[in-house]
């Protein structure tokens, strides 16, 4: 019995501006809207950006008919972004990004005068989640409920400010630190209770998160922390029909892994080891500096192998392979990354291999086109009548949220798969199955 098709029958157009907020206004924030403003003017090319670049094949392989998925689905147009941060540092984007390093001041000074008219709205901010930091940018009202209405108000004023109807929210912040789920987190009146009386186990992404969904906003989470992915925050995105998506941004050496782990498993080939370490320099690496910051990331990438290579179906290929991570944070390395992986596997007979990768990547700029495609893919979503969670961005994601009961899916190349098969779902294409036999004779 065919499945009830569940398109919504009318996806609105994207019309009018669309605000983009950031909490957190650092290196990714800053490089991603640069890199918004140097591309609108003509000055540089969406490199990295799916909804810019990547193209769709639709219909049969005969049929030639591969457009780009911004021609075939109502995509907010550049020109129409618009931006709001909040952040501790009460430093304008200008000045926030030469900080940051990760952008030439060839490039940052054809911008300065759009990065400087970015200034932060104080923060909902907690030095206890975040000890490597501080600043004085910080809302200071006496629960953590005043803090998220404080938060609300500040989107319903920008978004009245710039004559915007919609929005989304990136969460692009530091890695708070671990808190393993509680009680306060498990329904909604129990995670309102909790912010009335500071529960120290609600962390300030939940308080952004909460407000986000109260006025109808896409939220997606870019870092590690709990954020949306606690049971009261995907009730309460469900019930409103709000989209959202997270979580951890998947860049350097995780995308290397969901990548080269499919390949390993593809084959049969066993893994007896995986040793990850990192050299980081930027914001990000002196936060994961501190052990209980550090321990949040940690949850991230070390759940990509297992759920890749399902240890418990070939036992004797993964059943028992070592897995370790390390980030080491290194000041004169700023923003450029470098990811290095030994890979031990065995192949034919159990005979011992080694694959060796050496990654130096920027991490911002690998950062900026996931945080430009989640903005206007969530608000496409919202469009689109796609409430909750968004399994299908998955892609985008180190540690991809997935309903209850089901493992998420790491695979690069099935998330691929998932995010492509639900746009042509959405515009009434057929799915590509690459069964072959839809033009065999």
């Amino acid at each position: 019995m065919p499945l009830p098709d569940t398109r919504p029958a009318r996806i609105a157009p994207a019309e009018g501006p669309l605000t983009v907020f950031l909490p957190g206004l650092g290196a990714v924030a800053t490089t991603f809207v640069a890199g918004v403003e140097l591309i609108r003017r003509g000055h540089a090319e969406p490199v990295g950006a799916l909804t810019q670049l990547a193209t769709i094949r639709l219909g049969q392989r005969g049929e030639r008919r591969s457009p780009r998925i911004r021609d075939v689905i109502p995509l907010a147009g550049l020109e129409d972004l618009r931006f709001a941060a909040w952040d501790p540092i009460p430093d304008d984007a200008a000045t926030a990004a030469r900080k940051a390093g990760v952008l030439e001041p060839r490039h940052l000074d054809e911008v300065a005068g759009a990065l400087a008219g970015l200034v932060p709205m104080p923060a909902a901010f907690d030095p206890r989640w975040v000890t490597r930091l501080d600043g004085p940018n910080v809302k200071r009202d006496a629960t953590m409920r005043d803090v998220a209405e404080a938060l609300r108000a500040d989107i319903r004023d920008t978004m009245a400010r710039h004559g915007s109807a919609r929005a989304v929210m990136i969460w692009c912040g530091s890695t708070e630190a671990f808190v393993a789920p509680t009680a306060a987190h498990q329904s909604l009146a129990a995670f309102e209770a909790a912010m009335s009386v500071n529960d120290p186990a609600i962390a300030p992404s939940m308080l952004y998160a909460w407000a986000a969904l109260m006025e109808g906003v896409p939220y997606a989470n870019g870092a590690p922390n709990l954020s949306v992915d606690i049971p009261a925050l995907e009730a309460l995105a469900e019930a409103r029909g709000v989209p959202v998506a997270g979580k951890d941004f998947k860049t350097g050496q995780t995308w290397m892994k969901t990548a080269i782990a499919p390949a390993i498993k593809a084959r049969m080939l066993g893994l007896t080891g995986w040793y990850s370490t990192n050299i980081l320099g930027n914001r990000d690496g002196e936060v994961l500096d501190d052990p209980a910051s550090f321990k949040t990331k940690e949850t991230s990438k070390l759940s990509v192998l297992h759920t890749v290579l399902q240890p418990e179906l070939y036992p004797q290929l993964y059943g028992d392979f070592a897995h370790v991570v390390r980030i080491n944070y290194y000041p004169p390395r700023g923003d450029n990354k470098e990811g290095w992986d030994n890979i031990d596997i065995t192949g034919w007979l159990g005979y011992p291999m080694q694959i060796k990768v050496n990654f130096l990547c920027r991490d911002s700029i690998l950062a900026a086109p996931i945080v430009l495609d989640l903005a206007l893919f969530l608000d496409f979503a919202a469009r689109a009548g796609l409430g909750g969670m968004q399994e299908w961005l998955s892609f985008y994601f180190k540690s991809p949220m997935a309903p209850a009961g089901l493992t998420p899916e790491h695979d690069l190349f099935i998330q691929q798969a998932k995010l492509k098969n639900t746009i042509r779902f959405l515009i009434g294409e057929e799915q590509v199955t690459h069964l072959g036999t839809e033009y065999a004779p």
